[in-house]
């Protein structure tokens, strides 16, 4: 499938095969605790289809999978011209993120028509009755992240909005004169958001300064730049198209290298209490 040169600021996937001439020793691994997929992973012969779908392929970064993700699905998406869905989504109960990368995207969400280019950002709540089309004269890729939305008594959901990268203010880290900063698309106090999906950059030399350890779950894709991550105990070289997802509770933390800035977009689930076995589930002690 041939592509159009992009000027996207953010990494895109190549696709193809990689020659019979190429070494098999690459980075990509799978533990107990995290999972790397490197950019040179995404060839066409690990692209999945999808129903109701014309023009277009999915890379799954992550799915709920034993021993993999547990609260959300991942994949990177690309539609060709004239490609789309008027059914994207078949599961109830699913809210979603789309974050373009290159080309541009004409979602409709209701009788809302939004036109998203590079850096464009949709929320989309569950029930939201959403299409997409590749209205433009090249291959469109973006971000898909659908998770089941964990409803609360007396909370209503979300509605759908529409931003971009650009138009929001990266919020510097405490006490690291802004080289590690945050752009947030949702307030972080709004309850009604169970998933936060956000871009994090820092700055060539910049550094998560300990090894977080938190019950967030995440899907890190790296946009661009590089970077050497800490995850579990191991040192792993991380760059632009690189996906790490590291399970609850995986120590994480990183070293951004240069020369450009490191960018990732980081998906978390938050605002939630754990979920509890249902009473009467869990055998008692054996005496």
């Amino acid at each position: 499938m041939a592509h159009a040169m992009s000027d996207s600021p953010y990494h895109l996937p190549a696709g193809g095969l990689p020659p019979q001439t190429q070494l098999l020793t690459g980075r990509a691994a799978f533990t107990e605790s995290y999972a790397v997929i490197p950019a040179g992973t995404l060839s066409d012969i690990v692209a999945s289809r999808l129903p109701f779908w014309q023009d277009s392929r999915f890379w799954v970064l992550a799915r709920p999978l034993s021993g993999f993700a547990e609260t959300f699905s991942q994949y990177l998406a690309e539609v060709q011209p004239g490609g789309g869905s008027d059914c994207p989504e078949t599961a109830t109960g699913v809210e979603a993120v789309l974050f373009v990368m290159s080309g541009e995207v004409t979602v409709t969400i209701g009788a809302a028509r939004h036109v998203l280019r590079p850096g464009g950002y949709a929320y989309l709540p569950p029930g939201a009755d959403w299409r997409l089309r590749n209205d433009g004269d090249t291959r469109a890729v973006f971000h898909w992240i659908r998770k089941a939305y964990c409803a609360v008594p007396g909370l209503a959901p979300p509605e759908a909005f529409v931003t971009e990268d650009a138009a929001v203010t990266p919020d510097p880290m405490p006490d690291t004169d802004g080289r590690w900063a945050t752009s947030r698309f949702v307030d972080p106090d709004d309850m009604r958001h169970d998933m936060h999906v956000t871009i994090v950059t820092l700055q060539p030399g910049a550094v998560i300064p300990f090894a977080e350890t938190h019950v967030m779950e995440h899907g890190l894709y790296v946009l661009s730049g590089k970077a050497v991550y800490r995850l579990n105990q191991d040192w792993v070289e991380v760059e632009a198209g690189d996906f790490i997802w590291m399970r609850a509770f995986c120590p994480q933390a990183c070293y951004a290298g240069g020369p450009g800035p490191f960018r990732y977009l980081l998906y978390k689930d938050v605002n939630r209490h754990m979920p509890l076995a249902p009473p009467g589930t869990v055998s008692p002690p054996a005496r």
